[in-house]
């Protein structure tokens, strides 16, 4: 296992797959390195690939005002990476060969991090991190557990933003959320 400064440099120049030939910055995580809680999404979009953050485009702004909610915020208490640190052209899903590729690094972030949570945010990384036959409209806002991490999926923002009749579902979600942090978590609030 690599330490912090180690796996950043490893990310920002890593050639293991041909995302790396079209990305502008690597996405690499953002948040505390103590975080209790850990967010986990598909991959960079447009603006975090220029600005080498995940969710800093228009989904990255609902999502932190639907952490807001819930008394969470990337810069205090919540960590937030991706499967894939680069950006799959137009914004397609990343195929398995990259998340492949990219994966190490994800479980390397999470081993350092040692989160009591880990939140999906979307079908791509509920496959990937919790099950591989994970059905996100039928099994979002479910608790899972595995090596004693609580694991859940939620609609990934920009998938709420294309259809807000999924606000409500997110909302249930986030609360489910906020009672698993206030039962399991020590220092997150």
């Amino acid at each position: 296992m690599l330490n912090w400064n180690e796996l950043e440099q490893a990310c920002l120049s890593c050639q293991k797959c041909p995302l790396a030939e079209t990305r502008h910055k690597v996405a690499f995580g953002v948040g505390p390195r103590d975080a209790e809680v850990m967010l986990i999404g598909e991959g960079p979009g447009e603006n975090e690939d220029l600005q080498g953050e995940p969710f800093v485009g228009r989904g990255g702004q609902l999502l932190d005002e639907m952490l807001e909610i819930i008394d969470l915020d990337r810069k205090t208490n919540v960590y937030i990476a991706n499967i894939v640190k680069c950006r799959p052209p137009q914004n397609r899903d990343p195929l398995n060969t990259e998340q492949d590729a990219c994966i190490g690094y994800l479980r390397n972030q999470v081993a350092l991090i040692r989160p009591k949570i880990i939140v999906c945010l979307g079908r791509i990384a509920a496959m990937r991190v919790i099950k591989e036959d994970f059905k996100i409209s039928r099994e979002h806002g479910q608790w899972f557990e595995r090596s004693g991490v609580h694991m859940m999926a939620m609609f990934h923002p920009a998938a709420i933003l294309r259809d807000p009749r999924r606000r409500p579902d997110a909302f249930l979600d986030l609360k489910s959320l906020q009672a698993k942090i206030r039962q399991v978590c020590t220092h997150t609030y």
